[in-house]
C-alpha cells in the first residue's frame, strides 16, 4: 500500500482528477462504484450526505465525477486507517481550500502521528492482554493436570 502522505499528494490527486478544475468527462453511476469498491450503494449515499461526494443528478439518478471517484478510493483507504469521516472531511476541506498542499500535508502528518500513537498503545494492551490470557491459560492447565493425578 502506497504512504499515506503520497497517496494524498497533489500530484497524485491531480492525476486522479481530484483537482477542483478537472471537467469530469469520465462519469460513474452509483451501482458502478458499489461494485468497484464493494461496498453498499448505501454507504455511497451516506458518504454524500456527509457532504464528502457530491454528484451530479440527471433527474433522479446520481452521476459520480472522476474526481467523486477518487474521493471514494481515498475515504475508504482513510477508513482502514483509521481515520474518522470528519478527519477526512477535514483532509479533503484542506485540499479545496486556498492552503492547499502544503497545509494539508501538514495536517495528515499531525493525524498520522496521532493514529500511530493510539495503535502504539492499543498493541501494548493487546500484547499486555496476551501476557495474561498466557499465564492464566498455564495456571488452568497446571490445575487440570493437578486435578488429573489426584483421581
Amino acid at each position: 500500500m502506497p504512504d499515506t502522505t503520497q497517496a494524498l499528494s497533489d500530484s497524485f490527486l491531480r492525476s486522479n482528477a481530484l483537482d477542483p478544475l478537472d471537467d469530469g468527462l469520465k462519469t460513474y453511476t452509483i451501482s458502478q462504484l458499489a461494485k468497484e469498491f464493494d461496498i453498499t450503494t448505501r454507504a455511497i449515499r451516506f458518504y454524500e450526505s456527509e457532504g464528502l461526494l457530491m454528484p451530479e443528478r440527471e433527474g433522479r439518478n446520481r452521476l459520480y465525477s472522476q474526481r467523486d471517484h477518487t474521493r471514494l478510493k481515498l475515504i475508504l483507504r482513510g477508513k482502514r486507517l483509521g481515520f474518522s469521516l470528519d478527519e477526512i472531511g477535514e483532509m479533503f476541506d484542506l485540499y479545496d481550500s486556498s492552503t492547499g498542499e502544503l497545509a494539508q500535508l501538514r495536517h495528515v502528518l499531525d493525524k498520522i502521528g496521532e493514529r500511530k500513537q493510539i495503535l502504539k498503545q492499543q498493541l501494548e494492551d493487546i500484547q499486555l492482554s496476551l501476557h495474561e490470557l498466557k499465564e492464566f491459560e498455564a495456571q488452568c492447565r497446571s490445575r487440570l493436570q493437578q486435578m488429573r493425578s489426584n483421581h
